[in-house]
């Protein structure tokens, strides 16, 4: 049966009436949010639909032609966006040997000492790198007051929590009970996974340690030029959430406050985990902010907690790169959680650049991803990265807040979040939204 015209246009006006309401809820949720931007579009938007259903009902009737055409575009358009359809993208696999050392990182480097033997025999390796980490040595640095956003509280507060992860360090490893406990494997997992949701962990995963998960040699403090020895066959990875609003002030003081409160998080968690494993009497190591032996984000993307993306950043598919990771490693055997290979995210990343659009420091790129055997799909510059952090004085954090997956986790968000997963045409109208609401190039948010 046809319906008549007037049952077409009440269905018009009942169709964009809904639409105006999901409109003002979307700005009810922005609100909450602190995204003023978006909150005013949102209701205007809404304001604009609701005018238009007014004017329709007073309007001669074939004007009212107009409300059924624009609602059948609509309808039809959603229907296509929200048809499933899906890219492949494939993500190098990892060598079968370990192929990073620990004293090329680029906080391994600022530590260096000149006249000191690991300063000479770095540079005699490495002559080209030197020019550059002087300059970076030149620089004020993280959380100095010369910095160009000191801010004496913030910066005390994120040097508390640095000063108390390297307290963790004597706690990474410990002795092993000699009573080996009986466990099922499944009973233990299952602990395991309700014991780190309760302290505050946000995903936890299991996978089987390779060697491209480690370093092959050391680089920090008393540890540097060893070769990392590994005993272990499982790792436990983990993240926690960073809050939102301290990470949208990036790049300025509330970053690191925030970044370096959930390491102090993470390392709490994880050398907790690490000895309630030995109780057991299995073996567990630790692996924190800076006394690290594993690559984190590669075995959180193996042990299914994202991809890594344009950033060079472990993306997580409910919170983006706003977390931060912490692993242990052991030789209690567990059930492997299968890497979700999550090629929509990774075309997201692809098609976005939102990052490498607001990266201050010219550090992330923009081009299309590679496709190297044991090469990520992007690489960043960590030298320019690591400048512009010596400049500022703190871990600047801006790419991770302006990320369009750093949005909170609540309904709104993992509906757009679903749509990106179902159709990469849909990806497109999400990115062009979160542009068009919150900015291209967004500006921190500012508690003052």
């Amino acid at each position: 049966m046809i319906p008549s015209t007037a049952e077409l246009f009440y269905f018009s006006a009942a169709f964009l009436s809904i639409s105006a309401i999901i409109l003002i809820w979307a700005a009810k949720v922005s609100w909450n949010e602190k995204e003023i931007r978006a909150t005013k579009i949102l209701l205007t938007a809404s304001i604009f639909i609701l005018a238009v259903i007014g004017i329709s009902f007073i309007l001669p009737f074939p004007y009212r032609y107009i409300i059924v055409v624009f609602t059948g575009f609509v309808f039809i358009s959603t229907i296509i966006l929200l048809w499933p359809s899906r890219t492949k993208i494939v993500v190098p696999e990892l060598p079968e040997t370990s192929f990073h050392d620990e004293r090329d990182t680029i906080f391994s480097r600022r530590d260096l000492k000149s006249n000191t033997d690991n300063y000479e025999y770095y540079y005699r390796q490495n002559p080209e790198k030197k020019e550059t980490d002087d300059y970076h040595r030149s620089l004020p640095g993280i959380l100095s007051p010369d910095s160009l956003f000191y801010d004496p509280l913030k910066y005390a507060q994120a040097d508390a929590n640095f000063t108390s992860v390297e307290a963790l360090y004597p706690l990474i490893n410990g002795p092993v009970n000699s009573n080996k406990a009986e466990l099922k494997q499944d009973e233990v997992e299952k602990e395991i996974l309700c014991w780190l949701k309760k302290q505050g962990a946000h995903s936890v995963g299991f996978c089987e340690l390779k060697p491209a998960h480690f370093y092959h040699t050391r680089g920090r403090r008393k540890n540097y030029g060893k070769k990392t020895e590994n005993t272990h066959s499982f790792a436990i990875a983990f993240t926690v959430e960073m809050d939102f609003l301290n990470v949208k002030a990036a790049p300025y003081a509330p970053i690191i406050v925030e970044s370096s409160a959930q390491y102090l998080r993470s390392g709490l968690i994880a050398v907790n985990l690490a000895a309630f494993i030995r109780q057991l009497g299995y073996d567990a190591r630790a692996h924190i902010d800076g006394n690290y032996e594993v690559i984190c984000p590669i075995v959180a993307r193996d042990a299914g907690l994202g991809e890594i993306g344009r950033m060079g950043l472990l993306m997580t598919p409910s919170l983006g790169p706003r977390v931060r990771i912490a692993v242990v490693t052991t030789e209690l055997t567990l059930s492997c959680h299968s890497r979700k290979e999550n090629s929509a995210m990774i075309h997201f990343c692809k098609i976005c650049k939102k990052c490498s659009t607001n990266c201050p420091g010219n550090a992330i790129p923009d081009s299309e991803p590679q496709n190297k055997p044991y090469q990520p799909l992007w690489k960043i510059n960590h030298d320019l990265c690591f400048r512009y952090w010596c400049k500022t004085g703190t871990d600047c954090g801006r790419c991770i807040s302006v990320c369009p997956f750093s949005h909170p986790d609540n309904l709104l968000h993992r509906l757009v979040r679903a749509g990106i997963y179902n159709s990469k045409h849909f990806a497109r109208i999400a990115l062009f939204l979160d542009d068009y609401l919150y900015g291209r190039k967004p500006k921190p948010f500012t508690y003052r």
